[in-house]
């Protein structure tokens, strides 16, 4: 497996021969509803778009995890693996093969990757999007990623999953509560499904945010104290904190005890 993180929630998946590329953001600002006023993010210089994909994957429908500039400049032809909310976004900017996957539904790609959706985070009043449990159908590796935290309570019945990618930091608003639980629930869900490697997402990487929205954001817990808690419980499970751009190999013994993380060529 090869994961390569992109900044923010994207990343590059490279598991059982197939590319995933996974709410990607790569191109021009992100902003929400047009209101560069309440939040914009900016980057000093847009990502080039990875080669040879098999596959686009989209968990939400907010411009965060569908962006629309990034998806305009991707080729229509590549399939898409998306929320509900998503899969109508995908839809709307000309994608041809676009399936929306609800909780429990499974998509398998080129009989190679299975995907799973989990119920994932709250969105607005009543929407509940996706994470997404990937399992390699030759090896039996699995990737479980959900970019706010909020985590399907049956994937204890999928453990040891290997590698979770999901916050591990909190975000809140005054009166709306943490919109990122990644800080105790990151903990719980480590508990609950033994992996040998978690990473954060939702980060910033190499992106500036600005905007008013940003102003009363507050970060609660931190990194170096979601590894010493995780050290204090799970010592045998190792946090790895990816740079932007660098494509990292995760090598998995088939009796999950052997465990490699490292650099590798970039991929992109």
């Amino acid at each position: 497996m090869y994961l390569t993180w992109l900044d923010n929630n994207s990343w590059l998946i490279e598991l059982a021969g197939k590319r995933i590329l996974l709410d990607p953001w790569l191109v021009g600002d992100l902003i929400f509803a047009n209101l560069t006023w309440l939040f914009r993010g900016s980057r000093s210089r847009d990502r080039p778009i990875p080669e040879n994909l098999d596959l686009i994957l989209l968990s939400q429908g907010i411009e965060d995890h569908a962006h629309p500039e990034t998806l305009k400049q991707l080729d229509k032809s590549i399939p898409v693996v998306a929320s509900p909310s998503a899969a109508k976004v995908a839809l709307s900017l000309g994608f041809d093969q676009v399936t929306a996957l609800a909780h429990g539904e499974t998509f398998t790609l080129a009989d190679q990757v299975q995907i799973l959706a989990t119920v994932g985070s709250l969105v607005g009043p009543t929407t509940k999007e996706n994470g997404y449990l990937f399992t390699a159908l030759d090896t039996g590796m699995k990737l479980y990623y959900e970019p706010h935290g909020f985590h399907d309570s049956r994937l204890k019945e999928f453990a040891p999953i290997d590698v979770v990618i999901t916050p591990q930091i909190d975000l809140a608003l005054p009166l709306v509560g943490s919109i990122i639980k990644g800080n105790q629930n990151g903990l719980k869900l480590a508990q609950a499904v033994h992996p040998q490697v978690m990473i954060p997402t939702a980060a910033g990487g190499d992106i500036t945010f600005e905007g008013m929205l940003v102003s009363v954001l507050n970060t609660i817990g931190s990194p170096n104290k979601f590894r010493e808690k995780l050290a204090q419980h799970h010592p045998t499970t190792q946090v790895v904190e990816p740079q932007p751009g660098v494509s990292y190999e995760v090598a998995i013994g088939t009796n999950r005890t052997e465990l490699s993380v490292k650099p590798a060529a970039l991929s992109t």
